[in-house]
């Protein structure tokens, strides 16, 4: 498909999903991508994490993509680039924080010479692939957990498309300065021809909440603690809560201890480009733990239950910050879906030492990045677009934003999923066709499909087990040989191998004349194994068998 005198939409990832977002317009011949990125691998993809939209379809065209812009510096927007951007070989373009992040990407991968990386500051339209492109893209900062959080405003021939990036409305954002609603009310009054939006909080009946009013719940909550360590763990990359964790320190005279990684990457990114420049010099971990316990604050990784993440160390004992009973840890983060049983190990850890913790279900110490429904239709009223086309959300947070908008008066909705291919203009919008949509997985060093006969046999092996069994010549005496793995026979499992190797030995011999080839000995060998397995155990285990050649 070459997408000519039309204006086309397609998600490859983020459509009936939260993460890995990857979005095409297409126009003029020509193809932008909006964002390139990744998730983190559920227990379904065993010995994976992470995980890819399948780029199938743009790279059959890649000679006709002019470039990628993205959004903000969240992994599930960027976090494919250092896999994917050098193939695509087009240029990359990003406001200056986001482009600090995204340059450690491409060193870490040894890429950082084979990829274009153009740094836009945030005033700045372009041209992306350049003066004959049909796209014409501008930055427009809006609030999340995150600085330089990014909508894109896409000028093409069929009218004006503005895509929300992640967002969020916040009258104290501590960080950055958001797009006015005066502004954004201007670029509505110009016409906006599609709203291709954030989804992600469409049920929340209330606003999202404001940093200021988490400064002011952290500094009370900090307070309230005047003799315990204090361990607040939050999302490395938020930015505006690393900086109200700054004040909160101040505010509560406490000395800052950073403990994780990622936070310093992201703090030095952030100073590097003008945020965090009144952050408190920080102490060090033999530094903090001489402090007297009411004048150390201590920001840590892990709040996602991640294992080797500081949190996860502090709660097992296994890290420099040490916690006694009655300290506090503040979990200044929501769950992200899917973390809940690695956050609960972690919690029990925690409450097993008689640990305090307090999160936001309690008392006011995060607010959302995304917009709940007031802030929805707010943006829908200053915008005014003809279409509306949810994305970055699972299916029914997409249904959902599209009878928002159409009861908020926006005349079109389209609800599309990853890989369906979108008409925005000319006519009425809608489905045209579709794409393949798939995943990729990162396996040690590998991209492979995520379907793909590695992951599929990993499955099969996590659920069932596996045996080997190694038949000695025909001409032999040996015995056969069985090991068996993951099977639940830890008592019976001599009698079972004995027994197995009875069925073998049955099975082999049934054989008769040129029906026993090497072939159908194996397969005879196998089938009876199996059977024996799944008469002592339930399991169908995924069977090996090796023939032993005569010498």
């Amino acid at each position: 498909m070459k997408p000519e005198n039309e204006l086309i939409f397609l998600a490859l990832g983020g459509s009936g999903e939260i993460g890995m977002n990857v979005n095409l317009y297409g126009t003029g011949g020509k193809w932008l991508m909006v964002d390139l990125g990744m998730s983190f691998a559920d227990p379904a993809y065993p010995g994976v994490d992470l995980v890819f939209a399948d780029l199938d379809f743009i790279e059959e065209r890649a000679d006709d993509l002019v470039g990628i812009v993205l959004t903000h510096a969240h992994e599930d927007h960027i976090g494919a680039v250092p896999y994917f951007a050098a193939d695509l070989g087009v240029p990359l373009y990003a406001t200056p924080f986001t482009a600090a992040l995204v340059k450690e990407k491409l060193i870490e991968a040894g890429v950082e010479n084979d990829v274009e990386l153009n740094v836009i500051d945030h005033l700045d339209s372009f041209r992306p692939g350049g003066s004959a492109s049909p796209f014409h893209v501008r930055y427009l900062p809006l609030a999340h957990s995150i600085a330089e959080g990014n909508a894109v405003l896409i000028e093409t021939p069929f009218g004006r498309v503005f895509h929300t990036g992640d967002w969020k409305l916040d009258d104290d954002p501590q960080i950055g300065e958001p797009t006015t609603s005066e502004e954004l009310t201007e670029i509505g009054d110009e016409g906006v021809l599609a709203l291709v939006c954030d989804s992600t909080n469409v049920f929340n009946p209330n606003p999202s909440g404001s940093e200021g009013a988490v400064r002011a719940a952290l500094d009370a909550e900090i307070a309230r603690h005047q003799d315990k360590r204090v361990v607040v763990t939050t999302f490395a990359s938020n930015v505006a809560r690393l900086q109200t964790l700054g004040q909160a320190a101040r505010d509560t005279g406490r000395q800052l201890c950073v403990a994780g990684r990622s936070l310093d990457r992201i703090i030095g990114a952030a100073q590097a480009n003008g945020y965090l420049q009144d952050f408190p010099e920080t102490v060090d971990f033999d530094t903090a733990m001489r402090l007297p316990r009411g004048e150390v604050l201590i920001i840590a990784t892990g709040g996602q239950g991640e294992p080797r993440a500081a949190l996860a160390r502090i709660a097992a004992e296994n890290h420099p910050i040490e916690l006694v009973a009655g300290d506090v840890v503040l979990f200044s983060s929501r769950q992200i879906p899917g973390n809940e049983l690695a956050i609960g190990r972690i919690m029990n850890q925690l409450a097993a030492r008689r640990i305090e913790m307090v999160t936001d279900r309690q008392e006011l110490i995060h607010v959302s990045g995304h917009p709940g429904r007031p802030e929805l239709e707010a943006l829908y009223g200053w915008l005014r677009p003809e279409i509306l086309v949810p994305v970055h959300g699972e299916m029914r947070h997409m249904a959902e934003q599209a009878r928002v908008g159409k009861a908020a008066g926006i005349r079109r909705q389209v609800v599309q999923k990853n890989g369906d291919i979108i008409r925005l203009a000319p006519g009425k919008p809608g489905k045209i066709g579709e794409s393949r949509a798939g995943r990729l997985v990162l396996d040690g060093d590998i991209i492979v499909p995520a379907d793909g006969d590695s992951i599929v046999e990993r499955r099969r092996l996590a659920h069932n087990g596996h045996i080997t069994v190694i038949l000695p010549p025909s001409d032999s005496d040996a015995d056969i040989l069985i090991s068996a793995i993951g099977l639940p026979l830890v008592e019976d499992m001599e009698d079972f191998l004995e027994e197995a190797k009875d069925d073998i030995s049955s099975a082999i011999a049934r054989l008769k004349g040129r029906a026993r080839t090497p072939e159908a000995v194996q397969e005879a060998a196998r089938l009876a194994v199996r059977r024996a397995a799944r008469r002592w155990s339930g399991k169908n285990p995924q069977v090996a068998v090796l023939a032993m050649d005569a010498a």
